[in-house]
């Protein structure tokens, strides 16, 4: 299956100088022309914009913020087009290995990686980005009066967690392991946010997701807590496959105050 791709082709625009007048003097204002085959332009104030663009594969609970961040870009280098592609991040590393095109990829936790093709960020590098913990998520009030992991055990209500295979499964059953649990969903998802939509639909009574899902879920969702002995923190690696000038520009800004900023809005920790 191929991860949506929810923000494509983000348009560049071209600004167009035309001269006018009766002068006959010449223009002698020195111009630049970008070497052949470069992916910057000289723009209208004489400075370089960058071109070019940059394919993203992330994990699905990073699509809020990875998407303010694309538009932000795109406003800061209208040159530039970023295509997000959002999912289980180990489907997505797989689809990589299997040959999908990918400048960046950025992941729940680090066992995702292992499915990327080793040379993968040989000609770019690799940096953390994020942490993030489990939480669970409720409708609004709470009915299934749900206060803990323990009431993933009960009979009375539909509980619902990720797949076994995707890093928000494995990270709940880790939760599970650590509390002495067996829970008893009514399904697994294939990913976070459809393990969240079950709640947000009213299809589910409680899911296991994580803490920046609930934060970004909006009204319809409320949150109860996982204590910290029972919890698992993940780190949110990003890699790189090369160091072209608009893939530098998006990592630069994932990485920089403004990357930092987004995340932490969308409900992540520091990396």
């Amino acid at each position: 299956m191929k991860p949506l791709k929810v923000l494509g082709a983000l348009a560049a625009s071209t600004l167009l100088l035309a001269g006018c007048g009766g002068s006959s003097t010449p223009d002698t204002t020195p111009t630049t022309d970008a070497p052949a085959g470069s992916n910057e332009t000289t723009d209208a104030a004489g400075g370089e914009e960058i071109t070019g663009t940059v394919t993203v594969l992330a994990a699905a609970s990073l699509t809020e913020a990875f998407t303010e961040l694309a538009e932000q870009l795109k406003a800061e280098h209208p040159g530039i087009t970023v295509e997000l592609s959002f999912g289980s991040s180990t489907t997505l590393a797989q689809q990589i290995a299997e040959g999908a095109d990918a400048d960046v990829y950025a992941s729940a936790g680090r066992g995702a990686v292992d499915h990327l093709p080793d040379d993968f960020a040989a000609n770019g590098d690799t940096a953390d980005i994020a942490s993030n913990v489990l939480e669970i998520a409720v409708p609004k009030g709470n009915p299934g009066g749900v206060k803990g992991l323990n009431d993933f055990t009960r009979a009375d209500i539909d509980t619902v967690l990720c797949a076994e295979t995707v890093p928000c499964g494995k990270a709940a059953d880790e939760a599970f392991s650590k509390a002495n649990l067996t829970p008893t969903p009514v399904s697994r998802e294939i990913d976070v946010k459809a393990t969240l939509s079950k709640v947000t639909l009213g299809e589910a009574d409680a899911a296991i997701v994580y803490q920046s899902d609930v934060a970004t879920a909006g009204d319809d969702v409320e949150g109860v807590d996982i204590p910290e002995d029972q919890n698992v923190k993940m780190a949110y690696p990003m890699l790189w496959s090369n160091t072209d000038a608009a893939t530098i520009a998006f990592v630069e800004l994932v990485k920089g105050p403004d990357g930092l900023a987004a995340l932490s809005k969308a409900g992540f920790g520091a990396p």
